[in-house]
């Protein structure tokens, strides 16, 4: 047992979207662990929050004309609740736009800032002409320059998984108006990833946690580490100290929300969140393979470029596939936790049982749900849920409660023997072979029970019959404060049935082999039901009916981009283009962008808002001839309305004008 505190958190889940089963494959161990830790008698503060910055948000907030803050408290609640219904319980669960990690972070990087790792840069970033801005990493899509594949402009996620730094990304592409991006300079400020090379080596050996972080990490530092730009073009985010126009890379704020949580935590319980941070009370982080370069590498070297302490042990779970297919949530292969499983009043213990039985926690979990219905029916049900309801129905009705015998030294043998097996695997990260353990008790139950057959014994030998249950009742003891860690809700059900009133997450695993307090049980009551064979069939027209839908929108997809690439000439002769002659021109108040020009059509005036004010002076344009489309429906653009568009070409908006005079209004054929 550790003498000092553990801090454990979970990778933060993004507010951008819904639970699904992925999430839940960091969280459900990590709630094994800390469960586990506890009942050995150890003092964990668990941390987890939601991360709320990025492009994502603000691409999905501006879908909605909502603000960001809105959709992020939307679906910080949403996560937190579903969280509780799946028994995952934090010690705290905050919110990475809230004041606490605002301060932290521009508290750190301005200590990064003074001790010289961060330094200005003037970059090439992608730049959408189109739609007038400076593209953040994920309004851009394109080619990976390491391995082909379709890329992200901040990593390569349907590849090699490399990150990406702004510009890296080839042939970009603005994922906003589909329009292709051009590259332009812009000042950025970057972290001197690099110079902790020799730290990485010498910390990285000694992580504690699992083999995959740690290889995957050493790969990354023997390929040579670069510098990360740690700031982005965007309003919705931490500000960078001393700068309006930029915000931290959320790959920064984030990761230090795990600190700003752990203050919030020490604040509400009057806890010492300086313990970890800044002594040597360890850190264990849990979270998903796919951000093990930012946990292993990037948020070690921050913390130490700031002089904070560093993790202690680094968990990563394996990806996630449903019915033997890579999980995308676009093709629709993925399981909703709310929609698909809690809405429909399925157990969350038995889906917390499946996640953390089915494979090791560093391998592919593949959820199907033929093979849940398997585990559900043939272990629950028929090997834990069976001999703990022979066992106390048996001792209630029979018996009339719990013999006033000890149990037999030979079954405290096995269950400590299980027990200690069982606690050694979750130490390790090993959640599935610590399952196996206490499963092994309740098939040694089922076996013991079956051969000794107490309702023949009682017939002839009523002590025997007392002495067999007795010792069942032991290891269901066992198994319950066994499976408090995997399926706490049915582990309650247990403790109360075998007649305690408390909380069993208030006892300690060393009482497997205690005996009992008194002699009463409480009715007994079958724990788990069999899933039947119709309720998965509709279970799985539900997922085949996802993703057909996604096909059939996929199809749509391709065919309208295949539809966009020719026009007939009838098409075409819907665009409606005029000659026009433009009578005035000025500036929008509070964009360097955009001018507010009254143009005549000879029969007719019409307001245009035009992006060129960077290349014209409102005073020019006064007297110029241009080309106008002008059946276009009216937009607004920074509160004024326009009413067509000037047409323009090249990086420079050089005007399209008529080559002799012609009469405003004039048609273009």
């Amino acid at each position: 047992m550790n003498k000092s505190p553990v801090l454990v958190t979970c990778g933060l889940p993004y507010t951008n979207g819904p639970c699904h089963i992925g999430h839940l494959r960091t969280y459900v161990p990590a709630d094994f662990y800390v469960r586990f830790l506890r009942h050995c008698g150890e003092e964990v503060v668990f941390i987890c929050g939601s991360d709320n910055h990025g492009t994502p948000v603000v691409i999905s907030s501006e879908a909605e004309g909502i603000s960001p803050r809105e959709i992020c408290e939307r679906y910080h609640t949403h996560f937190y609740e579903t969280f509780r219904k799946m028994e995952v319980i934090f010690d705290r669960f905050g919110m990475t736009d809230d004041p606490a990690n605002h301060k932290r972070t521009r508290s750190i990087v301005t200590d990064l800032i003074n001790n010289g790792y961060i330094y200005e840069k003037t970059v090439s970033q992608c730049y959408c002409p189109h739609c007038e801005m400076f593209l953040p990493d994920r309004y851009v899509e394109g080619t990976c320059p390491h391995c082909g594949e379709k890329a992200r402009g901040d990593e390569c996620d349907q590849g090699c998984g490399k990150h990406l730094e702004p510009g890296e990304v080839l042939d970009p592409v603005c994922k906003i108006c589909g329009e292709k991006a051009e590259m332009r300079e812009q000042d950025h400020f970057f972290f001197k990833l690099g110079d902790f090379n020799d730290f990485l080596k010498g910390f990285l050996p000694e992580l504690k946690g699992t083999l995959n972080a740690r290889n995957y990490a050493m790969g990354w530092i023997n390929e040579g580490l670069h510098d990360w730009c740690i700031t982005r073009t965007l309003d919705w985010g931490v500000k960078f100290p001393g700068r309006d126009d930029l915000v931290v890379y959320v790959w920064v704020d984030a990761p230090i929300g795990y600190m700003a949580f752990t203050e919030e935590w020490a604040e509400k319980t009057g806890g010492n969140w300086e313990q970890f941070w800044k002594g040597d009370a360890p850190i264990t982080h849990f979270i998903g393979q796919d951000i093990i370069y930012h946990h292993c590498i990037f948020w070690p070297a921050l913390l130490k470029g700031s002089g904070y302490s560093t993790p202690y042990s680094i968990v990563a779970s394996g990806m996630v596939k449903i019915d033997d297919r890579t999980f995308s949530k676009s093709r629709g292969y993925v399981v909703w936790t709310n929609d698909d499983y809690l809405d429909l009043g399925l157990s969350p213990d038995y889906l917390r049982y499946y996640l953390l039985s089915y494979t090791s926690h560093t391998k592919e979990l593949n959820f199907s749900w033929r093979e849940f219905q398997a585990r559900v029916n043939n272990e629950l049900v028929d090997t834990l849920g069976n001999f703990i309801y022979r066992t106390v129905h048996f001792a209630s009705k029979k018996l009339g409660g719990i013999p006033d015998i000890g149990a037999d030294e030979e079954i405290l043998e096995e269950i400590k023997k299980r027990t200690a097996l069982a606690e050694s695997a979750a130490r390790e990260y090993e959640f599935k072979s610590s399952i196996e353990e206490m499963m092994a008790l309740a098939s040694f139950g089922n076996t013991y029970i079956q051969t000794n057959a107490p309702w023949k014994m009682i017939k002839e030998d009523r002590e025997g019959a007392e002495k067999v249950i007795r010792n069942c009742l032991q290891i269901v003891k066992a198994l319950a404060l066994l499976f408090d860690s995997v399926i706490p809700e049915k582990a309650q059900n247990i403790w109360e049935q075998l007649g305690y009133v408390d909380k069993i997450s208030d006892h300690n695993l060393s009482e497997v082999t205690d005996g009992f307090s008194g002699t009463k049980l409480n009715k007994p009551e079958i724990l788990f039901e069999k899933i039947e064979d119709e309720k998965i069939a509709e279970y799985e027209s539900t997922m085949n009916m996802r993703v057909e839908q996604a096909k059939q929108k996929e199809n749509r997809t391709t065919t309208t981009k295949e539809e966009k690439k020719m026009i007939s000439i009838d098409e075409f002769a819907n665009v409606e283009m005029k000659t026009a002659k433009i009578l005035e021109a000025e500036k929008i108040e509070g964009s360097d962008k955009l001018l507010k020009i009254q143009v005549d059509l000879g029969d007719e005036k019409r307001q245009i808002v035009s992006g060129i004010a960077k290349f014209y002076n409102p005073e020019e344009l006064i007297g110029t001839d241009v080309i106008v489309v002008t059946n276009l429906k009216p937009a607004k653009l920074f509160g004024v309305e326009s009413q067509g568009m000037i047409l323009a070409a090249g990086d420079e908006a050089s005007l399209l004008t008529p080559k002799r005079d012609v009469s405003p209004g004039t048609k273009v054929l």
